[in-house]
């Protein structure tokens, strides 16, 4: 049995490509690693992907014990940090089953050298998310993961390319870009760069009539500004509030889009768990550093 962990904005995401469940980041704060047993058996577990923060610190998939601080540079940045996902990195560490950290996308990644004018452009869940939706639709696609954030990732003939991250473009229901109204709270010291930032959502913007249409928008903008870059990339949508922004997107693009539920994440990382285990060389792009 293979074993993806999706540490998302709200839960973190446990599957086994077929089983799966979920803890609140707040309850994911008493997990043990026997708490996996609701997958399958122990004894059955043959490698594990497991996610943690921006994973900005690691730019290959590494095994858990060669990574140090748990693949981040800091947890000073935009995000709240609860407790619950380092308590499941920590588990996962513990238990002593062969497990592989899958980096975030920032400056020292593979991608094309344009996206890293940026220092960060997408946290490890993503890459998860891309090499679940490559499997179906091919190498050469554009997934825009809507939730609490939206960040919107480009691949070209079966390599990450380069995304745009939460804090640049198109706004989540809880977080998104500083505005001029946010970058002047911030200087009359009213609230901090990152409580701006998680307050910058249309939940917090927007009356809720307006809410999805902007969401949509933001989101298909992102995927037509991706498609400069690859013209025959077809369109994924993956996150809990894809569905209910995709007729939107199919019309404004034009184009038919594909749709992924909140498990696409962690299905996705079930398949690079089993592929390093199994041998392979690179994920998306991404190099495997070997185990010491």
């Amino acid at each position: 049995m293979f074993i993806g962990i999706d540490h998302g904005t709200a839960a973190i995401r446990f599957s086994n490509g077929e089983a799966e469940f979920k803890l609140s980041r707040e309850k994911a704060r008493t997990f043990v690693y026997p708490d996996l047993s609701r997958l399958g058996p122990l004894s059955s577990i043959e490698g594990i992907a497991v996610c943690y923060s921006m994973g900005d610190a690691i730019s290959c998939i590494t095994p858990i014990e060669r990574v140090k601080n748990r693949g981040v540079v800091s947890q000073e940045g935009a995000g709240k940090h609860i407790g619950g996902g380092t308590r499941v990195y920590d588990e996962i560490k513990r238990s002593g089953f062969p497990a592989v950290v899958i980096p975030g996308l920032h400056r020292n990644s593979p991608t094309d050298p344009r996206f890293k004018v940026y220092s960060h452009q997408a946290s490890p869940e993503k890459v998860g998310i891309a090499y679940e939706v490559v499997h179906d639709l091919g190498g050469d696609v554009i997934i825009s993961d809507i939730s609490s954030n939206t960040v919107t990732i480009l691949v070209n003939n079966f390599r990450i390319a380069g995304a745009i991250d939460a804090c640049i473009f198109a706004p989540g229901t809880l977080h998104g870009a500083l505005d001029v109204e946010a970058i002047r709270l911030i200087d009359r010291g009213e609230v901090t760069a990152n409580e701006a930032f998680q307050h910058a959502g249309v939940r917090f913007t927007l009356p809720p009539s307006e809410r999805n249409p902007a969401l949509a928008l933001f989101a298909a903008m992102e995927c037509a500004a991706l498609r400069i870059l690859n013209s025959k990339a077809r369109i994924a949508l993956s996150g809990s509030d894809a569905r209910m922004v995709a007729e939107e997107i199919e019309r404004l693009l034009g184009m038919e889009v594909a749709v992924y539920d909140e498990w696409c994440a962690a299905r996705g990382l079930v398949k690079i768990a089993r592929d390093v285990s199994g041998g392979k060389q690179e994920i998306l792009g991404l190099g495997i550093a070997v185990s010491t």
